[in-house]
């Protein structure tokens, strides 16, 4: 590999054998390759002392991350790559045996000590491309965490063929992204790429495009991008000027939507190039959609049919000659190319009827009233259906004069034409987006942390929208709500407990809230809440001061307003 032009493989990255150009770009330092082996050497001299093996990191910026994750390869240390850091991944890290490393909440994560002016720092070598390893740790379809090891060899492989296929459109660019590094396309595109051919990566994961494109300061850049982050682009407030100057922008966790593809083209001129893989498997094929809907495999990926109507994988980013059997349903052409039919793991079966969640989908999703729709399988002591549902302004206005129950009935009599009536859905989620993980995949943690919200002890949620730290839901108190029981006789009124528990709990679901409830401000009861009321609770949270604020309302008035505290981490 060519060191001079900044170019090497991953095992020589943090040696500084190379030009001091900057690779990376951190709380707005330009950071250049000798000063990423000064920060690696010292980190891995603390961590070579250390006697613990397995280590879960997970940083909020990629700067920190690459620096962790090189000092722990030549420190000699197994990694295990978090997709988020919330408590409940930190826990089943914790049970795997890993020390938590980075930004983890709650004070769990080590806090390395200072590398002493006599320890001196480290001298690295070479790393061995099969002993340096690391597993991903995150979520796959269902949303159940998984443990997927990659060798150091196999991501040099991605690295060498995402190079030989756009290297030198992109020569001299560099790397913004408004997804994360800890999932394997960010890793691979905003980090491992970047420093193995000398590009500048952005540390910062930019919240849109408006921001991404000023930090790019007119200077050559590629966008890393998701399907649902491309969706959202608008016509009238997108800089697109700004956009067409990138050099590309990729886009991966999901297909992207032809439509979505056909629109940025028509006002930006740019072709998105959407990546088709998955952690398992890493990178399987490539396409422009608005050029060609079909996929191209990357070279020396090969996908075969089996006896079964399904398909194999053999491809130069699995261990060797163990073929992958792929859970997509696929239609091939004769020259290699093919289209991608939807997720063979999406059939499911409901009291022995073969069910295929993507046609269901579909179905929904030609209701004027519906803009996108998502189905799960729901096991809630027997194997049920659920939908979520993005609402079409005309469906959200349905929502509200007609209520709930009236366009639940309306939406089963449109899926009864295709479907028999034991596999429709038996819960519903109504919301103005999809929640998406930073990934830019479905958040399997936050619906189904909703869908198992009891409803014996929680509000009938009609309808919720989020905008970042702010969530707005919209909630029918149930007459039969045990709160009501006795509070008080003949004239029941919902207790002002209840409604603090369900601030706290609603709260913890919508935001990364980790510290211990601390005390309360400014509570105020205006208004009592009766069965049957219809209220709106707006929440939002303050991640700085550690501050919960919320306030029930109805059409005329608020209910209850105030703030929960929650204490600084230990």
């Amino acid at each position: 590999m060519n060191i001079e032009s900044g170019r090497m493989p991953l095992s020589q990255c943090a040696l500084g054998r190379a030009p001091s150009v900057a690779i990376a770009q951190h709380q707005g330092q330009r950071i250049g390759r000798v000063d990423f082996s000064r920060d690696v050497a010292n980190k891995a001299a603390v961590l070579i002392r250390q006697p613990e093996m397995d280590y879960a990191l997970y940083c909020d910026q990629a700067y920190p991350f690459a620096v962790m994750l090189f000092a722990l390869w030549h420190a000699g240390k197994s990694v295990w790559v978090a997709a988020n850091n919330r408590p409940a991944t930190a826990e089943k890290l914790l049970q795997q045996g890993c020390v938590l490393l980075g930004d983890w909440p709650m004070g769990k994560a080590m806090l390395l000590p200072s590398l002493s002016s006599t320890e001196g720092t480290m001298t690295l070598s070479e790393l061995d491309l099969r002993r340096s390893c690391l597993t991903l740790f995150t979520s796959g379809s269902t949303g159940i965490p998984q443990a997927i090891p990659k060798e150091l060899w196999q991501l040099q492989c991605e690295v060498d063929g995402l190079e030989q296929q756009w290297g030198t459109e992109l020569a001299g660019s560099q790397a913004l992204a408004t997804v994360s590094h800890q999932h394997i396309y960010g890793l691979l595109f905003r980090v491992l790429w970047p420093l193995a051919t000398g590009r500048c990566f952005h540390s910062q994961i930019y919240l849109s495009p408006e921001s991404l494109l000023k930090s790019a300061q007119g200077q050559s850049s590629y966008w890393v991008a998701s399907p649902a982050q491309l969706k959202r682009l608008d016509e009238e407030l997108t800089p697109w000027s700004e956009l067409s100057r990138l050099k590309a922008i990729f886009s991966s966790g999901g297909t992207i939507d032809l439509a979505v593809a056909r629109f940025v083209e028509r006002h930006c001129s740019q072709r998105l190039i959407d990546i088709y893989g998955s952690s398992e498997t890493g990178g399987i094929a490539w396409r422009k959609p608005v050029a060609d809907e079909r996929w191209l495999p990357f070279p020396g990926v090969n996908i075969a049919p089996t006896a079964e109507q399904q398909y194999l994988l053999t491809s130069p980013y699995l261990p060797s000659g163990t073929p992958y059997l792929l859970n997509d349903r696929l239609e091939m052409d004769e020259d290699g190319r093919f289209r991608l039919l939807g997720r063979s793991d999406r059939i499911v079966k409901i009291e022995e009827k073969r069910l295929s969640l993507d046609e269901m989908e579909q179905v929904l999703q030609q209701s004027d009233w519906v803009q996108q729709a998502y189905c799960q399988s729901w096991n809630d002591k027997r194997v049920r259906i659920a939908s979520v549902i993005v609402l079409t302004a005309q469906g959200l206005d349905y929502l509200m004069q007609e209520g709930r129950g009236s366009l639940i009935k309306q939406l089963r009599y449109q899926l009864l034409d295709s479907f028999e009536t034991v596999v429709l859905p038996k819960k519903w989620l109504f919301i103005d987006q999809l929640p998406l993980s930073a990934q830019g995949k479905i958040d399997h943690e936050k619906i189904n942390g909703l869908l198992s919200l009891d409803s014996r002890l929680f509000p009938q949620l009609q309808f919720f929208s989020q905008k970042d730290s702010c969530v707005e839901l919209s909630l029918r108190v149930q007459a039969d709500l045990p709160y009501f029981s006795g509070h008080f006789p003949g004239q029941p009124i919902l207790p002002g407990v209840a409604q603090l528990a369900w601030v706290e709990k609603y709260g913890k679901l919508f935001f990364p809230i980790t510290r211990p409830f601390s005390s309360m401000e400014v509570i105020k009861f205006k208004k009592i809440i009766r069965p049957d009321d219809k209220l709106t609770l707006q929440l939002r949270w303050n991640e700085s001061g550690g501050k919960l604020y919320f306030d029930f309302s109805s059409p005329i008035e608020s209910h209850s307003s105030g703030r929960l505290l929650y204490g600084v981490e230990k």
